[in-house]
């Protein structure tokens, strides 16, 4: 595992324990007023993660954080183990529960192959906990696609959000061989998706990147769907492709599902420049940050 596959996966979590505070605020005015700058982590403002402080992670990153012990405790990603893992992670959940959570719990209580039992929804959170695997597979492309699309179909069993996790996969990939983040996510949509559902939304992210982040958020949506979230991830990217403090902070004052968004973005941005463009606060600040760098120490001793 080099450095840079290392900072994609811490990148990832940062980038959901920032936007802790302020997820789910869809009024960006009252982030200005009761907090400012969000460039630092912050107890959140809504009840959706009630009895969550500032350092730890929402329930997207709490999910990151069970695929990556996952791979940790197998011989590589396996989705059936993932798959159980989860399950039993949230048996005693005290987090909060969206609808995509409880749609696949309530499939796999059917009796249901585990990993038969996602929801239809089309939040691209499914896929912006994929993160892990790059610890593990950020060498190889095919079985980080593979991957990829499995844990994402494990809970989100929907096209747009499957395609945009394959996407991402390829995107990191290029981004870990030496192409700019831009580039490789423009190199990636041509290459493999020219004719998918979700060109266009890639196409909307990379012509946006001259205009203002709130602006082209808030015109889209700040939505948790891949309508919405895909192009806003993509926007990150190229607009602040050479800043990854920057980036994270402007996806969080941007408002609504800010941790989606940013895990992704979080993932290729610290996979393009490395341990160093991170914030050492952030690191220092979360609170399952140590079992986070043991976790991916221990998963990627086991890459194949």
């Amino acid at each position: 595992m080099t450095g840079n596959q290392k900072a994609a996966v811490i990148g990832s979590f940062v980038a959901d324990a920032l936007s802790l505070g302020v997820h789910w605020v869809y009024n960006t005015n009252v982030i200005d007023k009761k907090l400012g700058r969000v460039d630092r982590y912050y107890d959140p403002l809504t009840s959706y993660h009630k009895g969550k402080k500032a350092g730890d992670l929402t329930h997207y990153g709490d999910q990151m954080l069970v695929l990556l012990e996952s791979l940790s405790n197998s011989d590589g990603f396996d989705g059936h183990a993932f798959a159980d893992r989860w399950r039993l992670f949230f048996a005693g959940y005290q987090g909060y529960f969206d609808k995509a959570t409880t749609a696949t719990l309530a499939n796999m209580k059917q009796g249901r192959d585990l990993t038969a039992c996602g929801s239809n929804s089309d939040d691209l959170a499914g896929a912006s906990r994929m993160a892990p695997l790059v610890a593990v597979y950020g060498h190889d492309p095919d079985q980080l696609v593979h991957s990829a699309r499995v844990q994402t179909s494990i809970t989100h069993n929907h096209e747009q959000v499957i395609l945009s996790a394959e996407f991402f996969a390829r995107s990191v990939v290029a981004v870990l061989g030496g192409q700019a983040p831009a580039a490789a996510v423009a190199a990636t949509v041509a290459a493999h998706f020219s004719n998918s559902p979700i060109a266009s939304l890639v196409s909307k992210g990379l012509e946006s990147r001259n205009r203002d982040t709130r602006e082209v958020i808030a015109e889209w949506g700040q939505m948790c769907s891949v309508e919405a979230a895909l192009p806003g991830t993509v926007h990150l990217i190229s607009r602040y492709a050479d800043d990854f403090k920057t980036a994270m902070v402007e996806n969080v004052m941007a408002g609504g599902d800010s941790s989606a968004r940013g895990m992704m973005a979080g993932m290729i941005l610290g996979a393009a420049h490395g341990m160093a463009a991170i914030p050492e606060t952030w690191v220092s600040g979360l609170k399952a940050g140590h079992r986070i760098s043991r976790l991916v120490d221990s998963a990627a001793v086991g890459e194949s």
